[in-house]
């Protein structure tokens, strides 16, 4: 079987670090493994933007932020497609989260 790189599933989902709810939404589109939620279920205030950019080569570039909850940082660890490319047309002003952040979905935890 053939994995479809833009497969859209919707997905109630949580983004959890240190204690502190990120995000959490009905409506967490997944692309790759990665729930990306809308820009409106983020709490904007515990992310802080950083300088760090990645190109994929069918996504587009990606901007980077830190998560920043009671003085602790998590570098990079939230990215967003600000101008996806056509075939990732989906996750436009949606943001993903990783690198130690929780990620409840369907009442599973990963």
């Amino acid at each position: 079987m053939k994995l479809l790189r833009s497969t859209r599933v919707t997905v109630a989902a949580r983004a959890v670090w240190d204690g502190a709810v990120l995000a959490e939404t009905a409506e967490a589109v997944v692309v790759e493994g990665n729930p990306y939620f809308p820009r409106e279920d983020v709490r904007w205030e515990l992310l802080e933007p950083s300088n760090k950019q990645t190109v994929c080569p069918w996504k587009g570039e990606a901007s980077y932020y830190s998560v920043v909850v009671d003085g602790k940082r998590n570098e990079d660890a939230a990215w967003s497609y600000p101008d996806p490319s056509r075939a990732a047309g989906k996750i436009r002003r949606r943001i993903a989260f990783w690198n130690g952040v929780q990620i409840e979905t369907g009442g599973e935890q990963r």
